[in-house]
């Protein structure tokens, strides 16, 4: 995106500004040396639209980080002699600025100004920067797309203005919402079906990256399914399971077994009796109702789950659930070249900022370390996560599926019943602990020891 358009440069003296409101802040920062810390925190040195006001806020900056006094003399002092004076347009730019008294009442809403004003140059030269690659075509346009919504991502989080919030408020909020739980008692989370899980966990919070790991063939995607099953049922809210390693059909197999309690070795080869047809209805007809959505796309981006949710919020208010199987399959088209390790680290901390951008939990299953075969202690910790460190880091909880064999020597055909040790082994807000499942194998259903 490094093409410019030649028609660019006409509109460049006539791009959102606004002169009055960023004379005023550099007279604040002049006369009242306290705001700077406030003015600094929310606004840029790109902010400004004006060069000699971009090199102004600059020198007043290395100013106070240098902690030296900054008044109009010291100031002019600092230009001159680092040869900056005509580049802010001269000491009476500088005479003027400290001649002015602005009200320090109204700082928030210049500081608000400059910003709208910001906002919209930015998005100005993104359409230029768009317009521009869409031209190249030896940009893909997955690329294309994908920078783009980077960087209208970005631009999302810097309209948001910080706001501060006073302990008298915080502490009323709070009390009211304990009130509320006392008079309803309720879980503050998505109830996952799970009582002895909910009872630690207290749901699944809004925005939280929830990963699910476990070593191949211990039931990571049978867990997940009968979490969003239960999500579903419960919330009523939609749920969007994104499956890189299983087809539509495969899954719908799965969900269908759970429910019917037909093994899907029967139900694939048709060898159904007349009650289980009944069944099948009653299923078929609850299943079409659900707002249960499934994208099998094979080189899944985080790109392409960010339009997905906003696909689906177009139709609903909001989402319940999202299920990732599994994170080690997924890609980032910026970094193919990097090493799988960073371009993982990359795709976890895009998917928490996903949870963040939409308030949604979402769970990312995941594979163990093959390191885990060689101990002696083969129950699962936080360092057996595949690949990257970064997933412990960035996720909110982290729930591990462990078969101790010593419980399950009585596993069999005519007893498909495993016990699996569900490892609560990080909660950011709460517990860890261990939980005791049963998964059925024929069923491919977890259910509750």
């Amino acid at each position: 995106m490094n093409k410019k358009f030649k028609a660019q440069s006409d509109f460049e003296s006539y791009l959102p500004h606004n002169f009055l409101a960023e004379k005023t802040i550099l007279s604040c920062m002049i006369i009242n040396s306290q705001v700077i810390e406030i003015i600094s925190k929310n606004i840029t040195v790109e902010t400004f639209y004006f060069k000699n006001h971009q090199e102004l806020f600059k020198a007043i900056l290395t100013m106070y980080k240098d902690k030296k006094g900054i008044d109009i003399i010291t100031l002019t002092t600092f230009l001159q002699e680092n040869g900056l004076i005509n580049k802010i347009g001269g000491i009476k730019v500088l005479i003027e600025l400290n001649s002015q008294i602005p009200n320090l009442i109204h700082l928030n809403e210049y500081l608000r100004l400059i910003r709208d004003k910001f906002l919209r140059r930015s998005l100005i030269k993104l359409g230029y920067e768009v317009i521009n690659s869409s031209y190249i075509t030896n940009i893909s346009l997955e690329s294309i797309l994908t920078e783009f919504e980077s960087e209208v991502f970005n631009l999302t989080n810097n309209f948001k203005t910080r706001k501060l919030s006073s302990s008298t408020d915080l502490v009323y909020n709070v009390f009211i919402e304990l009130k509320n739980n006392t008079i309803n008692p309720k879980l503050p989370g998505l109830a996952s079906g799970f009582s002895t899980l909910d009872s630690l966990t207290q749901g699944f919070q809004n925005s939280d990256l929830i990963i699910v790991a476990g070593r191949p063939s211990i039931g990571k995607t049978a867990f997940s399914l009968s979490l969003s099953l239960n999500i579903l049922r419960i919330s009523k809210l939609p749920v969007l399971i994104f499956s890189l390693e299983m087809s539509k059909k495969q899954i719908i197999y799965r969900l269908l077994s759970m429910e019917t309690n037909i093994s899907q070795l029967r139900l694939r080869s048709g060898k159904l009796y007349r009650k289980d047809w009944l069944k099948l209805n009653k299923i078929i007809k609850i299943f079409s109702k659900l707002p249960l959505f499934i994208n099998d796309s094979s080189n899944l981006s985080v790109s392409e789950i960010r339009s997905s949710i906003k696909t689906i919020l177009l139709q609903y208010k909001k989402i319940g659930l999202v299920t990732i199987d599994y994170l080690q399959l997924m890609q980032d088209s910026c970094l193919k070249n990097e090493n799988r390790s960073q371009e993982l680290s990359q795709i976890t901390r895009s998917l928490k900022n996903v949870a963040n951008e939409f308030n949604i939990p979402i769970i990312a299953l995941s594979q163990l370390s093959r390191n885990i075969e060689n101990r002696s202690n083969k129950k699962p910790i936080l360092s057996d996560l595949r690949e990257s460190g970064s997933i412990e880091q960035d996720a909110d909880v982290v729930l591990m599926l462990y078969q101790n064999y010593k419980e399950n020597l009585n596993t069999s055909t005519f007893n498909p019943i495993k016990i699996i040790d569900l490892i609560i082994a990080k909660q950011r807000n709460g517990p860890v602990g261990n939980i005791k499942m049963k998964f059925d194998k024929i069923r491919t259903k977890y259910l509750e020891a």
